[in-house]
């Protein structure tokens, strides 16, 4: 079968991809190994952050982008997929100070509020620390998001195949690819592989990527006790003094959002079991499943840490956790989105469809950087 792309992987980037690929008139195939609205891989769940806490220019242009193009996708699912309900950024304030920095040069509301004033205005939570607050942050609806690429995708001629493997890749030349599955192949001028936790399996030699660490990750779930509290999404770094007792315990930072209908989620980034992702247990690490419940005793008053209801995801992680966005011969890469990819999803699809197009990514998504 001969179209214009094939997609390999139907998570958020490639669902992206091909919302993106299919606007612009192209013929799209996307090809997903499970399920519609799996679990099994990075892009399930009810939510993620919208976090715009960042200080690097070129995350923050991807950050502006992707806030309209959700928009967009909004209108057009005819629902909100961003529920904007501030972020807040607590822990080490010399990095805080740097993220204001940059808001401040582009226009971006954030502000600096004293710890006791933060604890009485979100009474869920406790601070040690000056907090710095993004009003226009939050949360997007992820499950819903995805179910709305696909759509606007489908609604503009693509075609998603669920349940549907991948058995080979064969790049025939520069200009041409054939994409193997059980039932068919696909002859296409391009493919865009967006694999996830797969990637190294499913392409091995025929691209030189950045080391991809593939880990399985271990946040939870914590009832509110009290259903009337205001909950910011957020993220809590520990103090850079390694004396201060307070974070011995903790494994990494710490992220959490409001997950309506399913509690406070809190995790721990990016330290859990590296993994075959064909292998998983999906069972927390002991040792973290009982830090992240300390913590929530310690720092989130608002919740019930005996509640604690651990839920499974991957991470596929690059050595310094930027995304690699770029091309080799007629294949293009989306990965290692490094646990904080998912808020950029429909910027990422856009830079996907126009490395398709010949196009670049700013430089600092390419595999060699």
């Amino acid at each position: 079968m001969q179209v214009d792309v094939v997609v390999v992987g139907g998570g958020a980037m490639g669902s992206a991809a091909a919302w993106q690929l299919s606007k612009a008139g192209k013929s799209v195939v996307l090809l997903e190994q499970f399920e519609a609205g799996h679990h099994i891989g990075a892009s399930h769940g009810a939510t993620r952050n919208f976090n715009t806490a960042y200080a690097e220019a070129d995350y923050l242009d991807l950050l502006a982008e992707s806030k309209t193009l959700w928009d967009e996708l909004a209108a057009e699912h005819g629902a909100p997929l961003l529920d904007l309900v501030g972020l807040v950024n607590h822990g080490n304030v010399p990095r805080l100070e740097l993220v204001r920095a940059a808001h401040q040069e582009r226009g971006i509301e954030s502000y600096f509020l004293p710890a006791a004033e933060a604890a009485d205005r979100w009474q869920g939570m406790n601070f040690s620390t000056d907090v710095l607050f993004v009003p226009g942050s939050g949360r997007v609806r992820s499950a819903d998001a995805l179910v709305a690429l696909r759509k606007s995708a489908e609604a503009h001629g693509a075609t998603f195949k669920y349940s549907t493997p991948v058995r080979d890749i064969q790049v025939t030349g520069g200009e041409s690819v054939v994409v193997v599955t059980d039932e068919t192949e696909y002859t296409a001028a391009r493919v865009v592989v967006t694999a996830g936790a797969w990637t190294p399996k499913l392409i091995g030699k025929l691209a030189d990527l950045p080391a991809l660490v593939v880990t399985q990750e271990q946040p939870a779930h914590f009832t509110p006790v009290d259903n009337t509290l205001v909950w910011p999404s957020f993220n809590h770094n520990p103090d850079p003094d390694p004396n201060n007792e307070l974070y011995e315990y903790w494994f990494s930072p710490v992220y959490g959002m409001l997950t309506p209908g399913e509690g406070v989620k809190a995790g721990w980034h990016g330290v859990g079991p590296v993994m075959d992702p064909d292998e998983r247990t999906f069972e927390p690490i002991p040792q973290q499943l009982e830090a992240l419940v300390r913590y929530a005793e310690e720092w989130l008053p608002g919740v019930d840490p005996s509640s604690v209801v651990p839920i499974s995801c991957t991470y596929t992680t690059t050595p310094n956790e930027d995304f690699v966005l770029d091309r080799f011969g007629p294949m293009v890469v989306g990965a290692g989105f490094s646990g904080h990819g998912f808020k950029f999803t429909p910027a990422i699809g856009r830079i996907l469809k126009d490395i398709v197009d010949g196009g670049t990514a700013p430089a600092r998504f390419a595999a060699d950087r």
